[in-house]
């Protein structure tokens, strides 16, 4: 299954150019390993409103059938990433969501605080991913070995999943 993806890093930081975007960049990477189209990359402010509007029309595109995002998925005030995805979403796949709390934790403790969501749109998978590098990296590696059987489902073509 082709993916063509839509990287958006939420980051109010990164938004105002005070950061660079390595975890956004760490996502274009890991995805380019697998031979994913990059569709959209885009830094977003942690506003949910604009954050909610652009997932939705992402989601709707017809080229787009995966959008990953980082930062925005913690217990701070403005992380407002989960909200947004929720407020989009049709059906939630929350064993994505859980499974990369439950590996990370056991390496970094402040994993449990992760408010990641996971669901599909349309035919499109969304994945909250954290807003760290190394974060991102760890549940890339949980999320990597279901990505292209879940988008062929997604799609309709369960035959794709068996290949």
């Amino acid at each position: 299954m082709e993916i063509r993806a839509a990287v958006i890093t939420v980051s109010d930081a990164c938004s105002r150019g005070e950061r660079a975007d390595a975890s956004g960049e760490a996502l274009v990477q890991l995805l380019g390993e697998l031979g994913a189209e990059i569709v959209v990359r885009q830094i977003l402010s942690d506003d949910l409103d604009p954050l909610r509007e652009r997932l939705r029309e992402l989601a709707d595109h017809p080229d787009i059938n995966l959008i990953v995002t980082t930062g925005g998925t913690g217990v701070a005030p403005r992380d407002n990433t989960p909200e947004a995805t929720r407020a989009v979403i049709e059906r939630e796949v929350p064993g994505i969501a859980e499974a990369m709390r439950m590996e990370t934790l056991k390496k970094t403790p402040t994993a449990i605080l992760s408010r990641s969501v996971c669901g599909i749109r349309s035919n499109t998978l969304i994945v909250n991913f954290p807003g760290s590098p190394k974060g991102v990296r760890e549940c890339f590696e949980i999320v990597r070995p279901v990505l292209h059987h879940a988008l062929a489902l997604i799609a309709g073509r369960p035959h794709d999943c068996a290949v």
